[in-house]
């Protein structure tokens, strides 16, 4: 994760401090939240949907967070990674010392990385597991749902581009078998071949087909096509891909679901 920054919108926030109980001991540990601990940590969770005052809003597919053993939290809020630090007792956890990073995306509504993130640090959360949901709740009734998720491999997975942004409509598939790379640019279809070796990926020329479209998924379209005729760096990241060219230039891509 890049060196964290707190986000300028949670500089007025009062994190709470992690919730002790008998002592203070270890988050996870036998002693304190075991339950709650032992359903909720060591899984990748992908953030569904969070509710605010009464109203719900559509978590960005890039939004997810994970809870080690030892209470470390790292995750994604749809744009910026994080971290905190997780503390359990009986069947609530808290979220201290929330950071994140304070990069501007495309296609991400800066107001709901704020929110999550306030919502999260809201003191002593509720934990609810049924099967492979999960629903944090704030002591005043707002809520956050999860989703478990398996990881997604490179080959074989659509990737849906997140950023730039193409309204959901640019994708990629890396085919093991054909060692090719086909899919959508947001509005041409696109095929190359594609070498995948040591994190780093081999692109061939791009066989697109010649429609037009609006302006700005054009130029998502021109941006995507510079990933081509060249070498990526290339990171999966659970259900998250970053391709990153030559020049330094970021894609990234959620596992489409």
């Amino acid at each position: 994760m890049d060196k964290p920054q707190r986000l300028a919108a949670l500089a007025a926030l009062t994190l709470l401090p992690l919730a002790v109980a008998c002592g203070g001991e270890k988050a996870g540990s036998d002693t304190v939240g075991a339950g709650a601990a032992a359903s909720v940590t060591g899984v990748h969770w992908a953030v569904d949907d969070l509710t605010v005052d009464g109203k719900k809003s559509a978590a960005p597919n890039s939004a997810w967070l994970r809870i080690a053993d030892g209470g470390e939290v790292k995750g994604n809020l749809g744009c910026n990674n994080f971290g905190a630090d997780a503390a359990f007792a009986d069947s609530h956890v808290t979220f201290d010392k929330v950071e994140a990073t304070e990069m501007a995306c495309e296609g991400v509504a800066p107001d709901f990385e704020t929110t999550l993130a306030r919502t999260l640090a809201d003191g002593d959360l509720s934990t609810e597991v049924k099967g492979d949901k999960l629903t944090l709740t704030t002591p005043d009734g707002d809520r956050v749902a999860l989703t478990k998720q398996e990881a997604a491999p490179l080959k074989g997975t659509e990737w849906t581009i997140t950023s730039p942004d193409a309204d959901g409509k640019a994708h990629l598939t890396f085919d093991a078998k054909t060692g090719q790379v086909s899919g959508s640019l947001g509005c041409n279809k696109v095929r190359a071949t594609a070498t995948v070796s040591d994190g780093r990926i081999t692109l061939g020329t791009a066989s697109t087909t010649r429609m037009m479209c609006d302006t700005s998924l054009m130029n998502t379209e021109k941006t995507l096509l510079e990933l081509f005729d060249g070498t990526v760096k290339y990171e999966v990241n659970h259900r998250n891909l970053t391709l990153t060219s030559e020049n330094g230039e970021r894609v990234n891509a959620a596992a489409t679901e």
